[in-house]
């Protein structure tokens, strides 16, 4: 008893003196989509974990901060279960689910089968940058973990301003790789002891962290947009990116 009392007195000494300070490394390069089909059973599996879906209600949660109506396109929708939730939470819109994965598409599709969605909710495999949907012809935007994965960020940002309608809104949901060194640890020990080895030979979610941006460099980004209105809210390991088109 007196050893684990020790031991667990020295991991808080450590997250008290090193863990609260954040990190600050080079960005590195992340895949742009999943192809394996292993690896994208092994992220639907994760997905269900009760921690991503506390992520996905908190970006549901700011989303209903900006009110969408119309048509909202989830940009890198992995599974659907983001898509999911925002068909329940919100009634009237409809849905565009796209990712550049075809098996990821796959998946999503055979996830909200028989949800009873019907019309309001579609799948389309397509590119960030490179939507395939008309000029101003969405009303919202949203993206959840897929930031860091786009290869040509200002392209995609470029694109979706191409896509929304006048004073049509987007919001990202991603991680920042400026993060405290106590989240590195944990997805640290997440990779190697917790989640499934596809996971573990793609790196994630290390690289998904080490590959992200600082809420810096994604200002640098928005300033070479053409959007009227931009704000980052920033998090102890994510951050939420906002916009509006004139």
């Amino acid at each position: 008893m007196t050893i684990w009392l020790s031991i667990i007195a020295l991991a808080i000494a450590l997250l008290l003196l090193f863990g609260f300070q954040r990190v600050y490394t080079p960005r590195q390069t992340s895949l742009e989509g999943i192809e394996s089909p292993e690896a994208v059973q092994a992220y639907d599996r994760i997905s269900r974990w009760p921690q991503f879906g506390m992520l996905r209600r908190m970006v549901v949660r700011e989303l209903k901060r900006h009110r969408p109506g119309g048509t909202i396109v989830d940009v890198g929708c992995g599974p659907g279960y983001l898509v999911t939730l925002i068909a329940q939470s919100f009634p009237y819109l409809k849905i565009i689910g796209i990712d550049i994965s075809e098996e990821m598409m796959q998946t999503a599709k055979r996830n909200l089968t028989n949800q009873g969605f019907g019309e309001r909710v579609e799948f389309r495999r397509g590119d960030a940058g490179n939507m395939s949907l008309s000029d101003a012809s969405v009303d919202f935007v949203i993206s959840s973990l897929s930031l860091h994965h786009w290869s040509f960020p200002k392209m995609v940002l470029l694109e979706i301003h191409r896509v929304l309608k006048p004073s049509g809104q987007f919001l990202i949901f991603d991680l920042r790789r400026d993060s405290l060194r106590g989240f590195y640890w944990l997805l640290h020990f997440a990779k190697n002891v917790v989640l499934p080895s596809a996971m573990r030979h793609i790196n994630e979610p290390v690289n998904s962290v080490l590959s992200s941006y600082t809420a810096s460099e994604i200002r640098e980004l928005l300033s070479l947009t053409q959007f009227a209105k931009t704000g980052i809210t920033p998090g102890f390991g994510w951050m939420f990116i906002w916009g509006q088109k004139s």
